[in-house]
């Protein structure tokens, strides 16, 4: 009787490893829902981005201190989905990894950096954004290319930082005839894993998250408020304003609460039922995650200044060259 019921929990650390404690744990994860997720953002993005950073260099120069940081992004978001179909084989194969412990620490340094790195370009072009509207006289100091050049350094130098713990905390590991890819909600060094964590959540994400909705509540209230602003610009104001926050508390945040509750519950003798619901809701959120490099190709379109009539004038030139 004893056994079986401590059967039914997950133990703490030091004792027994919880992932044998919960039968199959590891392989509860469907294998179509996130190769299908995975595949449809490649389709979409990869070309999109290929096509955004061509824009960049061809058609959108010189460019502005909002272009810089956009740019940026773009390639972030590439260096990402060049990752995507090794998840998706990943998926497909059964979460049978087969590529090696470096691809493994790889895709996942790949997946963090983006997620990191292009949550603090955002709140970068927040930051800009408010200095447009509210501040504008300061924003002249702001306008200058050097400052946009700086803070991408700066900011590229910080997510390699911020995420350079991962390839000591994540490695494969064999388990069930198969050789595992595990990420940082499954890392084997769970004290350090549950530390580290918490400190990208609330460094990496938290102090963003807050900057980003303090400055479009602002931003807001200053147009909302303001007598000579026009229509259109409010209207634009609010389109990017509704996509980066649905961006920030759609797609981040669950990512984050999962994690975070996934990484805790494994300290503790929780029971198998509840460890794998919260297993499987993190495998369920962790691919809307990914959903940023989609709603980053919309704030391309809505940010960036005639980002459209170059995409147009591109397919006029293609449709010339191509289609007589």
């Amino acid at each position: 009787m004893a056994s079986e019921h401590t059967s039914n929990f997950t133990t703490q650390p030091g004792h027994t490893d919880p992932f044998t404690t919960c039968t199959n744990e590891d392989f509860t994860q469907g294998k179509y829902y996130p190769a299908i997720f995975y595949s449809l953002i490649f389709v979409l993005c990869f070309p999109g981005n290929i096509v955004t950073i061509f824009v960049y260099f061809v058609k959108m120069r010189p460019w502005k201190s909002s272009t810089i940081i956009m740019f940026n992004l773009a390639i972030t978001d590439l260096l990402y989905l060049a990752t995507l179909p090794f998840f998706i084989h990943y998926s497909v194969n059964g979460n049978n990894w087969i590529f090696g412990d470096f691809m493994c620490k790889f895709i996942h340094f790949g997946f963090n950096f983006n997620m990191y790195s292009g949550i603090t370009f955002l709140s970068c072009f927040s930051v800009l954004r408010l200095f447009v509207v509210v501040y504008p006289i300061k924003f002249f100091l702001l306008k200058k290319r050097r400052w946009a050049v700086v803070t991408s350094v700066v900011v590229w130098m910080f997510s390699l930082a911020a995420i350079s713990p991962l390839g000591i905390l994540i490695t494969t590991r064999h388990r069930q005839n198969k050789t595992i890819c595990p990420d940082l909600s499954a890392a084997m060094d769970l004290e350090t894993s549950r530390w580290y964590n918490w400190l990208l959540i609330v460094f990496a994400f938290l102090l963003p998250l807050l900057t980003v909705t303090l400055c479009y509540a602002l931003i807001i209230y200053t147009l909302a408020t303001g007598p000579r602003t026009q229509a259109c610009y409010k209207k634009k104001a609010r389109r990017l304003a509704i996509v980066i926050l649905v961006l920030f508390y759609a797609c981040f945040l669950p990512f984050h609460i999962f994690r975070g509750i996934r990484l805790e519950i494994r300290a503790r003798p929780v029971s198998c039922r509840l460890s794998n619901f919260i297993l499987n809701m993190y495998n369920i959120v962790k691919p809307l995650a990914a959903l940023n490099t989609i709603a980053n190709l919309l704030l391309y379109v809505v940010t960036v200044d005639k980002f459209q009539q170059a995409i147009l004038s591109l397919l006029k030139l293609w449709r010339k060259r191509y289609l007589k």
